[in-house]
């Protein structure tokens, strides 16, 4: 008998591919959002109605009526910063209290978390990886080496003996680095803001998840950060603590691998990263700085300009493959309307070789080869069907389907809810 079966959508470059306003525009078809790794370093922005909004831990199905949204166990939280976003949304759109639900399994970020993060940070020196410092790192070592503290121990009497047992171990370890701290001010916010968050339900979301899918509720599973941030295969050590990929949504929500149905693979029209770590395309030019300043590039979570470069074929077809996708999505089109040439990387050379495979250290040593393609010089954004984009520009999308052997089902021009082209 044929299951029923829930969708991924996640990034396929290295984060901010534009997830957020790409589950807002897919949430009408779904009852239920549901997010399944990272924490709040993700930044998923929603522009609607002329107002722009970053999420960071809820799910962007948020803002749909009849959307519950589920918090997964893969997800690591921090209270107040949770706490600060629901009570923003609030602000928006009523109560969310019947919205949203989140795993007792959840890890949680403690303050001493984020010292450690920062602490650790500061003493690499030249080699940062480029943390956000919001203590991601931290809590998911905890989780791997099972000291952690999760959203159910809230509700046990033993709750504030295992925190301070926790943040004991903490400062034990940020004593061997020269870093001052205060955690005093924030300890007490996140205490208040667990107590705050007690009017949530706090539910075993993986029996919750396959109920629901028992039940032909239609499901999204959204990732957050981008597969090439994958901890196993993306660019290690300038990687995530969680795995980005469709794998990431059997353990980070439980559910079987027979159980995911469609994959929305989204990428831009060129390749933006954060932080430190290989980046084979990356420009340095003019032509960089000008998809920073057409397409904002300054990250939605930390304000930091993003480094560009053009459209990597090469990272592109690793990441289908290893997520499986079946349909993909191309955000930001129209950054590239003016230019005269579009770069695309078909193949790297390393070594007088040339190489189609994605390298295991992430193209550290590698050069990129080009083929160009003539740009569309017309402006995208007012276009609303594929049949009237320019000819140059559905070349360049006929390409990346030939390449990846996927289809591209949603070509966006716009930052706005509206400007999104579905095939």
């Amino acid at each position: 008998m044929e299951k029923n079966k829930l969708d991924v959508v996640l990034g396929l470059q290295w984060g901010d591919e534009g997830k957020g306003k790409v589950v807002d525009v897919l949430t009408p078809s779904y009852k239920m959002v549901a997010r399944f790794q990272g924490g709040p370093n993700a930044g998923h922005s929603l522009v609607f109605g002329g107002d722009h909004f970053v999420l960071h831990t809820v799910p962007s199905g948020v803002f749909r009526e009849g959307t519950v949204n589920v918090i997964g166990n893969g997800v690591v939280i921090d209270p107040v910063i949770l706490l600060e976003e629901i009570l923003a949304i609030e602000k928006m759109v009523g109560s969310i209290t019947d919205k949203l639900v989140i795993s007792k399994r959840a890890h949680l970020i403690l303050p001493t978390h984020r010292m450690l993060d920062a602490a650790s940070e500061a003493a690499k020196g030249k080699s940062k990886i480029g943390s956000t410092l919001k203590g991601i790192g931290p809590t998911y070592m905890d989780k791997t080496g099972r000291n952690g503290l999760r959203v159910g121990d809230i509700l046990t009497p033993e709750f504030q003996d295992k925190y301070n047992a926790l943040k004991k171990k903490h400062q034990g370890l940020l004593a061997q680095y020269d870093f001052q701290y205060d955690i005093t001010d924030y300890e007490k916010q996140w205490m208040d803001a667990i107590e705050a968050l007690k009017r949530f339900p706090f539910i075993d979301t993986e029996v919750y998840v396959n109920q629901a899918l028992e039940n032909g509720t239609p499901i999204l599973a959204e990732g957050a950060q981008g597969s090439l941030l994958d901890i196993d295969f993306g660019t290690y050590p300038f990687v995530t603590s969680s795995n980005t990929l469709t794998a990431g949504v059997c353990t980070g929500l439980g559910i079987a691998p027979s159980r995911v149905g469609n994959v929305f693979g989204i990428f831009k029209a060129y390749c933006t990263r954060v932080g430190s770590g290989p980046f084979p395309t990356e420009l340095f030019d003019e032509d960089g700085e000008r998809l920073r300043q057409i397409g904002h590039e300054f990250g939605a979570t930390t304000g930091r300009p993003r480094r560009t470069g053009w459209l990597d074929m090469v990272a592109l077809k690793y990441t289908v493959m290893m997520n499986g996708v079946t349909d993909l999505i191309m955000m930001k089109s129209d950054v590239l309307d003016t230019f005269d040439t579009i770069k695309v990387a078909v193949a790297y050379e390393e070594n007088g070789k040339t190489i189609t495979d994605f390298p295991y250290d992430g193209g550290e040593h590698v050069k990129p080869v080009y083929k160009e393609f003539p740009g569309w010089k017309t402006s995208l954004s007012g276009l609303r069907r594929y049949e009237d984009f320019p000819e140059a520009f559905k070349q360049y999308i006929s390409f990346i389907e030939k390449e990846t052997g996927c289809r591209i089902k949603i070509v966006s021009v716009g930052p706005d809810r509206e400007a999104t082209v579905v095939r």
